[in-house]
């Protein structure tokens, strides 16, 4: 499968648009409208890139996928679960694990870019750090090969007689 670079403008982000519903139980006030416009797939489909629009009001926003934002154009004032709210505007970055919660108060119109990106557990992430670092210490076939037969040891045994040897040096 071919992989491309992707570059756009603003002005492309109306082709391909589509309505965003916000869930009817989510909407605490006002009638808010969301926009999306997906820009970017991964290969491997765990993380894209969106450009995210909504009109003003009130909801609560549930994260299934962790999601970086920065706002384009706009404000947006997010409540936590602890109930302290935080000014997002042009230019600012915030980070939403999945299964966290907030509730965000659009004042008039907000714009963000978003990345979403599939969580995976420790010890998936754990291997797949081990896998790319062996392949970059070996960069070839036999690599390939005992970085292979590593991970499914450690598969085998369980990560806890592993990884802490692996941890510093990964």
């Amino acid at each position: 499968m071919s992989k491309s670079i992707v570059l756009t403008t603003p002005a492309t982000f109306e082709i391909g648009a589509r309505t965003a519903p916000i869930f009817p139980s989510w909407v605490l006030s006002g009638t808010p409208v969301a926009r999306i416009w997906s820009v970017a797939s991964s290969h491997d489909r765990t993380s894209d890139i969106v450009v995210w629009e909504c009109t003003a009001g009130r909801f609560k926003w549930h994260y299934a996928q962790d999601e970086t934002v920065m706002v384009v154009s706009g404000e947006v004032f997010i409540t936590n679960e602890k109930d302290e709210e935080q000014r997002l505007g042009p230019g600012d970055l915030g980070f939403f694990p999945a299964g966290t919660s907030c509730e965000w108060r659009v004042p008039e119109k907000v714009r963000k870019i978003a990345i979403l990106r599939e969580p995976m557990g420790r010890p998936l992430g754990l291997g797949l750090r081990i896998w790319k670092k062996l392949l970059r210490i070996g960069g070839g076939g036999g690599v390939r090969l005992a970085a292979t037969a590593v991970l499914m040891r450690i598969a085998a045994d369980g990560f806890a007689d592993w990884a802490p040897a692996f941890v510093d040096y990964v």
